[in-house]
This record gives structure tokens, sequence and C-alpha cells, in this order.
């Protein structure tokens, strides 16, 4: 028998760390292979982690409520035919921290020669930016390539992030002055959830748009149609999976809205991961469909309902919150008819598809009630301009007001 670590897994886009939240087994328990072993929340999911081994729970060194970063060692396990020597030590105890307290940064000299984790240099932009406020690289997590260099925006996502927890701290009985106010506990997810969003302002200059679509034909076509698709598949048809074909067909068009900005250059996605945007009770999920663009109609259905329903009963695994490289946001479900969207970073670019109301329009120089829908997107300035974000708004709302059976692609 030998002995080998449980590492805290890589749980979606941009997620450098992750919350314990409760262990299901306990030391001197035994442990199936892929049998659920400690379940960890992010600011995108809340996953039950398998066990990657057969063997015995030696030893947990992360508690609940700690976050840590990603990789860090989670659990040491006794397995057969493993060996010592393979099982990496735990992070040190400076690197978990108690999920309700971020820390300030703390003011060090960084070290002449400044280099990422995966050992390269950082750019004299980002050295310049850790002298200037006192910062050492190893207080960043890095999310370039290479193995998670360091750039400008993770730093000022630091930055960002750190500035922000100061003055909270510095006025602590201003939320209960009043008797009749009522104090709600941040939980851990919504805690990450606020953090992802302010590095994805803090890192992106957010622009938005806003368009109405007449949607006549898709709403014609899906009340013909819903009684008896629900009746075969088991599940409503809603208007997400015809959406999700036509934005992956502009996206194909329009690659820019499809791709990530680095240091190195814009990374453009020849393919679409398509992230679609699930409200629960407490909180939002971003599961994501991969190779979207070359699904079906019928099996784009039952991903998303898959997925959905997965993620209302929080048994999504990490492979599903991964990867994303662009997200849907069916705000329309909800009663929103325009609002603006943060993006999910890494991407460029979020879309939202508001509720559908009808409305009197000019057709044909005469007035007509028409249900009519608008589209909102946010996308990332230092990608994409005014024209290209037109580009694809006019290919998705052509998409939808062309839309005939002919175009469903099954």
């Amino acid at each position: 028998m030998g002995r080998t670590m449980l590492k805290m897994p890589q749980l979606g886009e941009s997620v450098t760390e992750g919350t314990v939240d409760r262990w299901l087994k306990q030391e001197g328990d035994m442990v199936r292979l892929d049998e659920p072993i400690v379940e960890v929340v992010t600011d995108k999911v809340n996953a039950e982690i398998p066990s990657p081994f057969a063997g015995r729970l030696v030893r947990i060194k992360v508690g609940a409520g700690e976050t840590v970063a990603i990789g860090t060692a989670l659990a040491e396990l006794e397995v057969e035919g493993a060996a010592d020597a393979a099982a990496e030590p735990a992070k040190p105890e400076a690197n978990k921290r108690k999920a309700p307290a971020p820390s300030a940064p703390a003011s060090h000299q960084p070290s002449p020669a400044a280099t990422s984790a995966g050992g390269e240099k950082v750019s004299p932009a980002v050295r310049r930016l850790l002298e200037d406020n006192g910062l050492e690289l190893s207080q960043i997590a890095g999310t370039g390539g290479g193995g998670g260099r360091v750039r400008r925006e993770d730093v000022i996502a630091y930055l960002a992030e750190h500035s922000k927890a100061t003055p909270a701290k510095a006025q602590p009985a201003a939320a209960s002055s009043d008797p009749r106010d009522e104090l709600v506990r941040i939980s851990t997810v919504r805690r990450q959830i606020a953090e992802h969003m302010v590095r994805s302002v803090s890192t992106s200059p957010h622009a938005w748009a806003l368009r109405e679509v007449d949607v006549t034909n898709l709403v014609g076509y899906r009340a013909a149609q819903k009684n008896q698709f629900e009746a075969r598949h088991g599940f409503p048809l809603s208007y997400v999976p015809f959406f999700i074909q036509i934005v992956c067909d502009a996206l194909m068009k329009n690659p820019y809205l499809n791709s990530t900005w680095t240091e190195e250059g814009i990374i453009l996605k020849h393919y679409v991961n398509m992230g679609i945007a699930v409200a629960l009770p407490d909180t939002l999920i971003v599961p994501v469909i991969k190779d979207a663009d070359r699904m079906g109609f019928i099996d784009l259905a039952h991903a998303l309902n898959d997925l959905a329903t997965r993620a209302r009963n929080k048994t999504l695994r990490p492979e599903d919150v991964r990867g994303g490289t662009f997200t849907l946001n069916n705000t329309g479900a909800l009663g929103s008819v325009a609002g603006q969207s943060i993006i999910n970073q890494p991407q460029a670019a979020i879309l939202s598809t508001e509720s559908i109301r009808k409305r009197p329009v000019a057709v044909d120089d005469a007035v007509a009630i028409r249900p009519i829908m608008n589209l909102t997107m946010s996308f990332d300035h230092r990608i994409i301009d005014g024209l290209a974000a037109s580009r694809f708004l006019n290919a998705v709302q052509s998409g939808i007001e062309e839309w005939t059976p002919a175009s469903l692609k099954i």
C-alpha cells in the first residue's frame, strides 16, 4: 500500500481557487473509485468531487470552509500500488484562508527577477505594476498561458478585489445599526460570485448594445410544436435551443465574438462551447454545452435540459462548467425586458435574450401587433468595437427574424 494526494481540481474557466463546503467521507473511511468524497464550491459550480482512487481516506488536510488554490492537496489517501514518493506535500498553511475573510495585500518588495508559476518571466509592465503597488508575484494567481503566467489584468483584478475588502471591515456596525435591519450572512458561493464579477469588470472594459427583434416565426412554430415535442421527449420545448443554433451560426461568421484576450494576442475559437446561464434560488451557474455548433437541434435540446436539471439538483461535474467560449443568458425567462450582464471571463461577450412581449410595430407602412424581443449584449471593448458587435447582432437578428422550419438543423 502507498499514499497519494487528492487535489483541488480545476472547476471552471478562469477559476483559481475553490472552497471545501463539506466532506462526504471522514478520516479512516474506505472510498471506492469515483465515489463522491468532498463537496467543493466556486463562483461557477457547487460540485461533488469523485475520488480518483480506491482506498482509505487517511488524513483530511483542508477543512470545511477553507479556501485554497487549484492544485492544493485536500486529503491524503492510502491506495493499492501507489508510491509514497508520488504523494505531493500539502500547500503551506499560509495558502489556506477561511472563505468569509479576504486578506489585504501585504507590502513586500518583489524580487528583481520576477517569474510566473510556470517559470516564465513576466512582462516589464507587469513587473512595474507589482513594484508600484508593493506586491510580490507569488500573491497573484495567473491566468495566462505557459502554466498560469501572471498578466497585467491579473494584477489589476487583485488590486480591485483587495482594495474593496478594507472599507467593508472598517465599519462593521453599519449593516445592523437599525434594529429593523436583518443581516444575512454571505454564503461561500455568493462571495465567490461577487469576487468573480469584480474581477470581470476590472479586467474587461465593458461596452453594451441592444437590438429589437421580431420573433413571429419562432413563436408560431413553437406554439404549434410544443405539445408534440414534450410528449415525445419528456420535457418542454423552450426557445433556447433555437437561439443556440442561431448564435452558433453568427459566431462562426464573426469569430472575434468567440475569442479570448491574452498578452500574446487574441485567441479565436473556431468552435463553440456554449455557456448557458441557469438561475438557481440563491445563485447562478453557467454549465457548458461542448461543441454546440456541431450539434443538431434535438441533441441541443436534450443537452440543455440535462445540464439545467443537474444544475438545479447540484449534480454537475467539474467538466460541465469548463471551457466555455461564449455565454447565452436567457433573462427573458425571469421577465426581464432589458439588462446589462457581466462578461464571463475570459470570454469576449455575453448575449441575453429578454422576454418576448407583444408590441405595436410598423410593418409595410401599417401598424401591426408583433411579438418583439430585445437582445442585449455586453462585450469586451479591447477585442470588439461597435462595428464588429453590430455585425454579429445583425447576423443573430436576421437569423431569428428570417427563421423557417427549413432552418432547423436536426
